[in-house]
């Protein structure tokens, strides 16, 4: 087949990009002890074929922790209750700080509860009890459920360039608080060691569509807007939703298949096998299938069917996920390279399997 019509061809193969959920999904709603809170860690312990449940660990977690949450009592749930009567009681700047304060509690205990950063295992809520490992997915829900439970406006943020500058391909999430008096939004990362961080792009819903952002920040560390980084003009703070349902579930199943035994990374192995390669391929396909707009897992995928040799499928892959980051506004260097294997175009993606802007994850500060 001679190369235009081998184009043509992929591009009419190319699965079309499913219409946004709503004109402005609802950020997700992830309170400590709420339906949505449970489902995610029943379904992490399911999979573990692990007994018990999430809730409780935690609330033990936090009576073993020695790291209180002011004056509302011994139990986890008393004491964010009792914070929600005092943000309630509280306005203005002493608001804001007291959200603040609460963030800054959150950051400590995650950090003293679960001391240990596991890239392979860590956004696993059954790890989180069983081995004591968290990583930046599953530490950020788990912050945004406990600020939500003491009536918090919180929520999630991928990051696609560190504090640093260090660009990835969605290589990290972090939890971001609303301050109560709308002043702006402050990054709370329990994988940096204060609890307030400074990433400087970030992907979460603005103007009909998840988009590539730049926070701007004020001096103490207030987010007031976010600079579209297509040029598309800036969304104020209080405009930007942040991840929706949906998308939160389609990263867990996006780790399940980035870091599947024996796949695509070849974790637990060294190498990829055939076996690892389709659970790698299960969970992707799973993820798109929570969300059909991340961008990240659509990507991973088409590496994985590469992987396997099916280069047809891995072309026709690549081109969707291209869509994508061309909608969102960004393509990262990985992506990029992998549509133009795609595309046949000098170069190609081969050695940029292996290479961390192809990750999800990166070696932040713990």
């Amino acid at each position: 087949m001679r190369p235009i019509s081998l184009l043509l061809t992929l591009a009419l193969a190319t699965p079309a990009l499913a219409a946004p959920a709503s004109a402005n999904p609802a950020p997700a709603t992830l309170t400590y002890g709420g339906e949505n809170f449970r489902a995610l860690a029943a379904e992490s312990y399911r999979l573990a074929g692990m007994p018990g449940d999430f809730g409780t660990w935690l609330a033990q977690a936090y009576a073993r922790s020695g790291v209180p949450l002011g004056k509302g009592g011994t139990s986890l749930t008393a004491a964010l209750d009792a914070r929600k009567a005092e943000l309630a009681a509280a306005q203005g700047a002493q608001r804001d700080q007291l959200a603040r304060d609460t963030a800054a509690w959150a950051h400590r205990f995650i950090k003293k509860a679960v001391p240990k950063f596991s890239l392979e295992r860590g956004f696993e809520f059954a790890s989180m009890a069983k081995t004591g490992e968290r990583q930046c997915l599953l530490q950020s829900v788990v912050i945004a459920g406990l600020l939500q439970r003491a009536g918090l406006d919180a929520g999630l943020e991928m990051v696609w360039k560190s504090q640093s500058g260090q660009e990835s391909n969605l290589g990290h999430v972090t939890s971001v608080l609303r301050l109560p008096s709308g002043a702006g939004d402050v990054q709370v990362d329990a994988s940096e060691p204060e609890p307030f961080a400074r990433h400087v792009g970030v992907l979460a819903w603005a103007d009909g569509d998840y988009r590539f952002l730049t926070p701007v920040f004020e001096s103490d560390g207030r987010i007031t807007a976010y600079s579209r980084v297509d040029g598309g003009g800036r969304v104020p703070a209080g405009k930007l939703t942040f991840l929706d349902l949906p998308y939160v579930r389609s990263q867990f199943n996006y780790y399940r298949g980035e870091r599947a035994t024996g796949g695509w990374l070849g974790t637990g192995t060294g190498r990829s096998t055939p076996e690892g390669l389709k659970v790698s391929e299960k969970y992707l396909r799973a993820a798109l299938q929570d969300n059909p707009h991340n961008a990240l897992a659509a990507n991973v995928l088409g590496n994985v069917l590469r992987k396997e040799g099916r280069d047809a499928e891995a072309r026709s892959q690549y081109l969707a996920a291209g869509r994508l980051y061309a909608a969102q506004g960004h393509t990262p260097a990985g992506a990029e390279a992998n549509l133009k294997w795609a595309r046949g175009q000098a170069g190609g993606a081969h050695g940029v399997l292996g290479r961390v802007f192809g990750l999800a994850t990166l070696p932040w500060n713990r």
